[in-house]
């Protein structure tokens, strides 16, 4: 192979090309990441409602529960639990055996909030409500103040 002396076998790339490959990842990029942060959100609304369908699940439960006298209830009660924790801790049945009946492994958390804590509200409370009236567990919610992809609020979930 022979090498001509006046031209020289440069390698590399010149400043155009550079600039105009910047300018195609960056007009790529511009799409990739809405997209991936739209994808985490998703999954995390994913799992909000399956959180929400646990808890609701155990509360709905406890009170078929209560109706059919399995669990002993105080006198005027509507047959809900007080607290979460008591869907944990499980509840002793009525009958000759002691035998204890748990409604959760574990209280799962909010994955919108930063707490991680759960609204809820009291079969006596407003369907609507903010507040917790503290009688029982009617019905949870996420205390996260953003939308959903959707346009809906996490709170009326």
């Amino acid at each position: 192979m022979k090498h001509y002396q006046g031209l020289s076998e440069e390698r590399g790339v010149t400043l155009i090309e550079l600039i105009f490959t910047m300018a195609i990842l960056s007009i790529l990029m511009t799409g990739v990441i809405p997209l991936s942060q739209a994808s985490y959100k998703r999954a995390k609304e994913i799992e909000l409602k399956y959180h929400l369908r646990t808890l609701r699940t155990a509360i709905d439960s406890y009170k078929k529960m209560a109706d059919e006298g399995l669990i002993p209830k105080e006198a005027f009660s509507n047959g809900y639990p007080a607290t979460l924790e008591v869907l944990v801790q499980g509840i002793y049945l009525k009958g000759p055996e002691k035998k204890r009946v748990k409604f959760l492994r574990r209280i799962p958390r909010d994955p919108m909030t930063e707490e991680g804590e759960w609204g809820m509200r009291s079969y006596a409370d407003d369907s609507d409500s903010a507040m917790w009236g503290g009688q029982d567990v009617y019905d949870v919610y996420s205390k996260s103040d953003k939308k959903a992809l959707d346009g809906t609020s996490y709170k009326e979930w």
